[in-house]
């Protein structure tokens, strides 16, 4: 599996979860004289979506702090998630041949973009892949975070896409 594809899935799925933790346009909760809620409920505080956002967050600086720090670059400085996600996708290419940190790299991509996707209420996330697969030649290749996993959803097909398929790709 590429890093590169668990790193697309948050750049596209993480403005989500933050917007999951923005109150409703139509207000948040408005208090009364002497403290506490007034006029109906306000929404409840989703502490799921607060975590994974803060874990998300955290992982995305850990990672780019190692990657640079394994690579000899410099530190550079603080950024939203979104920079980061896309200056750690700008050093794959250098991060590649080294068998250690590209393992590190896509198992933390990936485990954050699972999250991401719990979070969200997805049951699991499920990422478009280019290319067709290698034993129907159908444009239905999907990888599957929490398995890590590619696979052919064309239903008469469901070819699982294994080591020796990626490496005639």
């Amino acid at each position: 599996m590429n890093p590169a594809v668990w790193i697309t899935s948050l750049l596209r799925r993480f403005p989500e979860l933050v917007a999951e933790l923005v109150p409703a346009a139509h207000g948040g909760l408005r208090e009364r004289r002497g403290g506490g809620p007034a006029g109906g409920t306000g929404a409840p505080v989703r502490l799921h979506v607060s975590d994974a956002l803060r874990d998300i967050t955290d992982g995305v600086v850990e990672l780019e702090e190692a990657v640079r720090e394994r690579l000899g670059l410099r530190p550079v400085p603080p950024a939203s998630v979104p920079v980061r996600l896309r200056r750690i996708a700008g050093l794959l290419e250098r991060i590649a041949p080294d068998p250690v940190l590209a393992a590190h790299v896509e198992d933390e991509t990936r485990r954050m973009a699972a999250r991401c996707a719990r979070a969200l209420g997805d049951p699991e996330q499920m990422v478009r892949l280019p290319g067709r697969c290698p034993a129907c030649d159908s444009v239905s290749l999907r990888a599957f975070p929490e398995r890590a996993e590619v696979r052919c959803v064309n239903p008469p097909c469901g070819h699982v896409v294994g080591p020796a398929d990626e490496a005639a790709a």
